[in-house]
């Protein structure tokens, strides 16, 4: 007992001894090794500040319909939540009078400084059909500004004030080496407050939020509200990485999740919004699909990075190239394809003319390519009419996983509406209850390939999903043409 209690008080005096200890070298302002404390900002705001703008434009609305829709864009007050991720840099509005067939509205935004002479960064959903911009300094100083060019694609935008004098600019970095949990600045004019400073980390890179082709969002917890939009996002070297755009928001406030455009995607376009107030993308001229898990465990596959192809342009860069339907994408350019949301920007970005490498995984080996960058044009939806016909090759008909499949004849051909080239078989009915139709597949679609292998009988389809079976794999993969697009679609065989 009494060694006990002797080692018991020589333990209590050691961890008496080690605290006192630590307080003496908290007083002193020495930290013990390992230890963190939260850094200050007050520096990298006293720097960046004066290069943060407020933007307020005004706006003349035709009847209540366009008012509450430029309302509902700016955030107004009554305007109503909006519970989906929406641009979330929405300033407060206001309506001079609702019984008006034309009304006036004022909403408002962020901006950054890039070039002393009055060059300034925003959002394109901010300044969009505005009647006028007014941008005003930290310093209370006011000017009205034009646009320079406006990108809605990435919501991005360019206008010129002038200030006549020499502005503070800040530079943008290199959003690529923004990792999650660092530590971010954003600077705003959240609900009308300027200069409103918050600091958080980065929860998330490469988020797709559902608003268009090029969404590759980095998410932050840092304090975002409406009248934030187009406001920048630092690093803690005072570097732009991102540009605030939106938010997840079921109250219409910051509830920790805001999404910022990568630096590495706005600096083209800003560079040429600058140059011809308009942008050229890059084009490959194929379809994509993310490689989900069900998808991997069809192909075997160990991981779900890359990105598959889903179909790809006759005559395209990619077709000219080599890519074929089913390649799996894994590099561009230098830029491993980690997830699919980076692939449409880096190609946007690519100079037009320009020959860049890929290297895509076809049948398990990887195969290195060069492909010739064109200009994107834009492409019209193609629509396909359901199976009609009377001949719908019922006699040769085969079912496998809850489909029933018939071979392509002419006269189906001709009720979908099919050009001759397109080649397999056709699914002439669903198992309401099966997982190929909790999977999407339906009648009408046509069936090119299973586990990336053509197929043009119904027996094909079988016998490749029975090998699928065989092999152990939990899941079969078809490419199916529909509406004009091809898509791959995976079905469980549990």
């Amino acid at each position: 007992m009494t060694k006990a209690l002797t080692q018991s008080t020589a333990y209590s005096l050691r961890l008496w001894y080690f605290l006192l200890a630590i307080g003496i070298a908290a007083l002193a302002g020495v930290q013990p090794a390992g230890a963190q404390t939260v850094p200050s900002f007050a520096d990298l705001a006293a720097k960046v500040l004066p290069s943060v703008v407020n933007i307020t434009v005004t706006k003349t609305v035709e009847g209540q319909p366009g008012i509450e829709e430029f309302l509902r864009r700016f955030g107004a007050p009554g305007a109503g939540p909006d519970a989906s991720p929406a641009p979330g840099g929405k300033g407060q509005g206001k309506q001079d009078d609702s019984s008006s067939p034309r009304q006036r509205a004022t909403g408002g935004g962020t901006g950054f400084v890039v070039d002393p002479s009055g060059i300034i960064v925003t959002n394109s959903h901010v300044i969009e059909d505005a009647d006028g911009i007014t941008v005003k300094l930290q310093s209370g100083e006011e000017f009205k500004a034009e646009v320079i060019g406006s990108d809605p694609a990435t919501d991005v935008a360019v206008i010129r004030i002038k200030p006549g004098r020499a502005l503070t600019p800040v530079a943008f970095g290199n959003s690529d080496m923004a990792r999650v949990g660092d530590w971010v600045l954003t600077i705003g004019n959240p609900y009308g407050l300027a200069g409103s400073v918050t600091a958080g980390i980065i929860s998330a890179r490469n988020r797709d939020i559902n608003t268009g082709l090029y969404d590759d969002f980095i998410q932050t917890d840092s304090p975002i509200n409406p009248g934030n939009s187009g406001g920048p996002m630092f690093n803690m070297k005072g570097e732009v990485i991102g540009i605030n755009t939106a938010i997840f928001s079921p109250s219409g406030g910051n509830a920790g999740i805001g999404f910022s455009i990568p630096a590495n995607l706005a600096k083209t376009v800003v560079a040429q919004l600058r140059e011809s107030g308009k942008v050229k993308r890059g084009w490959l001229g194929v379809s994509f699909q993310p490689i989900s898990k069900d998808l991997a465990d069809s192909l075997g596959l160990k991981s779900v990075e890359g990105a598959l192809v889903a179909s790809v342009v006759e005559d395209g860069p990619a077709a000219k190239a080599g890519i074929i339907s089913g390649d799996i994408l894994l590099e561009y350019n230098g830029n491993k394809i980690t997830q699919m949301q980076r692939l449409p920007g880096l190609v946007a970005n690519t100079p037009i003319g320009k020959s860049v490498p890929v290297v895509v995984l076809r049948k398990n080996q990887n195969k290195s390519l060069l492909v010739k960058i064109v200009e994107r044009k834009e492409e019209g939806d193609k629509k396909s009419p359901g199976v009609q016909g009377k001949d719908s090759g019922a006699g040769k008909e085969k079912s496998v996983l809850g489909l029933s499949l018939a071979p392509l004849t002419d006269d189906l051909r001709g009720s979908l509406g099919l050009a001759k080239g397109i080649k397999g078989v056709v699914v002439v009915n669903v198992d309401a209850n099966s997982n190929a139709t909790a999977q999407g597949l339906r009648r009408g679609d046509v069936i090119v390939s299973v586990s990336l292998e053509d197929v043009t009988s119904p027996e094909d389809v079988v016998k490749r999903v029975e090998d699928a079976r065989k092999n152990g794999r939990p899941s079969v993969l078809f490419r199916v043409f529909r509406g004009g697009n091809y898509s791959h679609i995976t079905v469980p065989f549990k």
